[in-house]
């Protein structure tokens, strides 16, 4: 479908905490497709979101040092232009709590345990009460793997002075580190336009690490179920969606997030992927654009 010259914002920040590999391959591919496509930072007021058709967020990875800040350019965007994802959907998903609604809902969970800002912590405590000898500590709004440490039952008082700083500053999160994440036991399920187009194993990630993937995979018949039944939470459709899954010692399928707000989604892993999110964003964009 051509883009008809139709205006879209690939929305990023002003300084990248890491390199996108996917976004000069998608913003050419939106060129080609008769897209006036550009790259826009959401903390760069110079360009604003009323410039464009269609505003797509992609690489916002810093947007965790101010979620307030970028909550409001989020509604900003939503006002003067079409979001994708839609506002609500984004807004849903900017906090990790959304795990525990998924829990409520039935969808089996990585086991988490969330601190609110200010309040007491005890790291010792938290592993004793919920049988954890080996715990990742990270804060509830948060992008890569910034400020995301694996503690074990050794080095306690190191994680409990880890997370006694930050929860000063921010909600936290804690959750069992699960050991099927070294053998490629995470993947992360990419979904565009309403299809599941490939999965892609990734490798543990803490702070500071670079991120390390597979090739493309195909997605199974039961992570499609899983990732059916996580969509079906939604109040609006996504135009893209990122479940990451792992499988715990019995086996069953658990999901360790739900990326729904900036997610890398492997496009150079897998072509047709590329070419769907591509079709997907030109149609939505002139569908925007005055005639």
């Amino acid at each position: 479908m051509s883009g008809q010259g139709a205006r879209v914002g690939i929305v990023t920040c002003m300084e990248l905490p890491e390199p996108d590999p996917d976004e000069r391959p998608l913003l050419e591919a939106l060129r080609a497709s008769g897209l006036d496509a550009r790259m826009v930072a959401w903390d760069d007021h110079s360009l604003g979101p009323a410039s464009f058709d269609l505003c797509v967020v992609r690489s916002a990875w810093n947007y965790h040092e101010d979620p307030a800040k970028f909550g409001q350019w989020m509604r900003t965007a939503a006002d003067a232009t079409r979001l994708s994802n839609p506002l609500p959907v984004m807004r849903w998903n900017l906090h990790k709590r959304y795990l525990k609604e998924m829990e409520s809902a039935g969808i089996p969970i990585v086991p988490s345990r969330f601190l609110d800002r200010g309040a007491p912590a005890d790291l010792g405590t938290l592993m004793r009460e919920e049988g954890w000898d080996d715990v990742v500590v990270k804060p509830a709004i948060s992008a890569g793997s910034a400020n995301t440490r694996r503690f074990d039952a050794d080095h306690i008082d190191e994680g409990d002075g880890f997370l006694n700083e930050l929860v000063t500053q921010r909600d936290m999160m804690v959750q069992p580190y699960m050991k099927a994440i070294e053998a490629g036991g995470e993947r992360a399920l990419v979904w565009i336009d309403g299809e599941a187009t490939h999965c892609v194993e990734k490798s543990p990630r803490f702070a500071d690490d670079e991120e390390s993937v597979s090739d493309a995979l195909d997605v199974t018949d039961d992570e499609r179920v899983m990732l059916d039944r996580s969509l079906a939470m939604l109040t609006e459709w996504p135009l893209y969606a990122r479940l990451d899954v792992i499988r715990d010692a019995d086996g069953t399928l658990r999901v360790s997030e739900f990326e729904l707000l900036e997610p890398s989604l492997f496009l150079i892993q897998h072509p047709p992927a590329m070419e769907r999110l591509v079709s997907a964003i030109a149609r939505l964009a002139t569908a925007t654009a005055p005639a």
